[in-house]
Parts: structure tokens; sequence; C-alpha cells
């Protein structure tokens, strides 16, 4: 299997399956595509998608969208355990997965991810700060309800922890306040081995993307 990604520093969207694989001991090939200047991955003409990142290739054939990606990787592998083995925890994980995939808009566009980057304070407004609610609540709610027997959101490392990764380091860049129990719970995802990999690799990359950099001093 191969798995394209776009850069480590910049897409979060690359960051769920490739922390996902890695964490679960699932084996691939990195395919890295850089972004232009046009904000796309330099590259992905070659593959019938949809013109974007991460994309995983099984013997030839892409699946692309995060959410299919990490569906059929359950599939494939389901000795990994990669969503709840409780049926209701499936239920919740698969919700809180797919809200996150379709919502928090005004926490994308006001605080994008940008690992190697520190920008306190940066972004927060009415709208990114119901999304941080929303988020924390979520979070609270699934420790609270599956999340005994572990630090993670279902106790053990799942799915929605790969999903909600990229959070957590916006959460860190932009210096968010969270409560004790949500920080817990980032310190938690940002100490898993396949997390710490991939941000010791963003901070190294050097590509500055200006659509992904809005509090870059000189850019506004």
């Amino acid at each position: 299997m191969q798995l394209l990604i776009g850069n480590k520093n910049y897409s979060s969207w690359s960051m769920r399956p490739w922390v996902l694989m890695r964490e679960a001991g699932i084996a691939f090939e990195e395919v890295q595509l850089k972004f232009g200047p046009d904000a796309k991955p330099r590259g992905i003409e070659r593959y019938p998608v949809a013109g974007k990142v991460p994309v995983l290739v099984i013997d030839g054939e892409p699946v692309w969208d995060t959410l299919a990606i990490c569906e059929t990787l359950a599939e494939r592998f389901p000795d990994k355990h990669l969503w709840p083995a409780d049926a209701r925890g499936r239920q919740v994980a698969r919700s809180v997965c797919a809200e996150m995939h379709s919502g928090f808009q005004a926490l994308r566009g006001a605080m994008p991810m940008n690992i190697r980057s520190r920008h306190p304070g940066k972004g927060m407004n009415a709208d990114s700060r119901r999304d941080i609610d929303r988020i924390v609540a979520i979070w609270s709610s699934c420790r609270e309800r599956f999340g005994k027997d572990g630090a993670l959101l279902f106790g053990r490392f799942s799915i929605a922890d790969a999903y909600y990764a990229p959070v957590v380091t916006r959460f860190q860049t932009y210096a968010v306040p969270l409560p004790r129990a949500t920080q817990a719970y980032c310190d938690a995802v940002l100490a898993l081995g396949a997390v710490r990999a991939w941000m010791d690799e963003a901070r190294r990359e050097t590509e500055f993307v200006q659509d992904d950099e809005p509090y870059a001093s000189g850019h506004r």
C-alpha cells in the first residue's frame, strides 16, 4: 500500500490516516506530494482522484477522502480494532469523526494547522470559540462514557483519536486555554509515537505555503 500525503506541517487531512496506520502498525509506503504555490499537491494529477491528498493506493487502486480511507483500513485489518469494540462506542466514534469531517469550519479557517509555528491567541473569535467548545464537549462525553480503560477517547487508540490529532496540534499552536481533563487528553495524543513522529518531521520542513500562514510576519 502507498499513502499519498501533503506537507506534514500543514496537511491535517493527511495526518489522520498516516497517524492511524503508523500507530496501528499497518505497513505502507509514504509518497509525499508537497504543496505548490497554489496550495495544490504537486503530481496529484497522476492519480484519477479528486485532486486532493490523502490518497491510499491499494494494489494500484486509489481510495481517496480520509473517512473512506479509514473505513477501508478498518475493513481490511479487523485485527487492529481501529473502531471501538463496543457497538454503541462504534456508533459514537463514527458520529464524532463524521462531525469533524464535515464541520468546524470556523476553527479550520481561523486556526489552520501549523505545527512548527506558535501563534498564541491568534484566530480566537466568537465562531472559533463555539467550535472549540463543541470539541471539548465531544471529548469530555467520549472520555466519560467510553474512555475509562485508557487515556484516549474510547480508552485505547482508535480512528477517532487519529481524526482529532490535528485539532490537538492546533490547540498547541494557538495556545488555546482548555479544561484540565481536556488538556490531559491532548497530552495523551501528543505522547503517541505516531503523533510525535509526524510532528518531528513537520518541524523539519522548510516550505512556506502562504495560504496556510495567515499570521506569518508580513503576511497580514
